[in-house]
């Protein structure tokens, strides 16, 4: 290929290209009605009007429930762990340490989360065993009885109790 050869003039299709045959048109010959778009002031729907709206934010949530330092810390790990890896690249040039700081928060959220915030959130309880064949199985417990666990049992990798 010369330099003096334009490259869309070297290139082939793939298929040869057919029009398209056939009636595309929609049997629906009813006209619809046109779409008016009317600006609307957003700052009135976002101000609190009654005394339950106030409490449908972020301190409202921590009010209802009934562990709201787990509440706190199951937040926090996560959006701390986030800042840290967006913002860290400002304060140091350290990859190593950036990216350590990012794993033990993350960690730490794994151990909350599990330990702490799905026990005293939820109910929730699971942990590893093995028979005495060596087979390995996870056990999960719920406060609830009613908890359908169907879609954890039911994995090919899961033995049956």
């Amino acid at each position: 290929m010369s330099v003096s050869t334009p490259l869309l003039d070297t290139i082939e299709p793939d298929e040869p290209t057919v029009a398209p045959t056939g009636n595309i048109t929609s049997k629906n010959t009813t006209p619809r009605p046109p779409v008016v778009l009317t600006p609307t002031s957003h700052n009135a729907q976002r101000m609190a009007t009654t005394e339950g709206d106030a409490e449908s934010g972020i301190a409202g949530i921590f009010r209802q429930s009934a562990h709201p330092l787990a509440l706190f810390f199951l937040y926090f790990f996560r959006v701390a762990a986030i800042t840290v890896y967006i913002l860290c690249g400002f304060f140091t040039d350290n990859y190593v340490l950036s990216t350590v700081i990012v794993v033990v928060l993350l960690a730490m959220d794994f151990w909350n989360c599990r330990n702490v915030a799905g026990r005293t959130l939820v109910g929730l309880r699971f942990w590893n065993q093995v028979d005495d064949d060596g087979e390995s199985y996870w056990v999960f417990e719920s406060r609830d009885a009613n908890t359908d666990w169907v879609p954890i049992n039911s994995h090919p990798d899961q033995p049956t109790r």
